[in-house]
């Protein structure tokens, strides 16, 4: 059967790890992360206790890290750590059950709540298109807010309905591990809540 769609949710899905938090160690090390999220932690309880929502804690957590780096040095830092710290995060039963959705001719879609800039350069090696959030770019520069919502939650089945008419898919498969993919999961006849750990 070749009409038919599969979305995967990407953080905890199929990868093991908040990527926010693993790009941010990768391009910045460590000390630096550490020693951010202790700065930013009365914020972070605050989000925590739904003071502040997604959108506006991801912008925090991005100005402060990313502010002001050119677009080309981040997305160059992306790219590689696409090809040397990714691997080691992915889930094997989420890799299998992309490749078996691609044996069978079905289309697949990577949907997430992160920035396009650190999973489109994986997903496209697959041959996988990546509908995520997108990061603000002026003067050539990474600002740290995002333009448009966070790809989180109905968001999701926005960006979905904008990319493609579902209607002509017969069949629907969602996977995802959070609330934030509740509403993708309700488009799917098949829904894998969780499915890979």
């Amino acid at each position: 059967m070749k009409n038919v769609i599969a979305f995967f949710d990407f953080d905890g899905t199929i990868t093991r790890k908040d990527t926010l938090f693993e790009i941010i160690r990768f391009q910045k090390g460590a000390v630096v992360l550490y020693a951010g999220m202790a700065v930013l932690s009365p914020l972070l309880v605050m989000f925590k206790m739904k003071l502040i929502s997604n959108h506006r804690m991801k912008e925090i957590v991005l100005r402060f890290f990313f502010r002001n780096t050119p677009l080309d040095v981040f997305q160059q830092q992306c790219n590689d750590f696409c090809r040397l710290r990714l691997p080691g995060l992915l889930r094997p039963k989420a890799i299998n059950a992309i490749a078996w959705h691609q044996a069978e001719g079905h289309k697949v879609y990577i949907v997430t709540a992160s920035a396009e800039n650190w999973v489109a350069p994986w997903s496209e090696t697959l041959g996988i298109p990546c509908l995520g959030s997108r990061l603000e770019i002026k003067n050539g520069r990474v600002t740290g807010f995002l333009t448009g919502p966070n790809c989180n939650g109905n968001e999701k089945v926005c960006r979905i309905r904008e990319a493609m008419h579902l209607t002509t898919y017969e069949t629907i498969y969602a996977y995802g591990d959070s609330s934030g993919d509740k509403e993708m999961l309700a488009l799917a006849q098949h829904k894998g809540f969780r499915a890979f750990e």
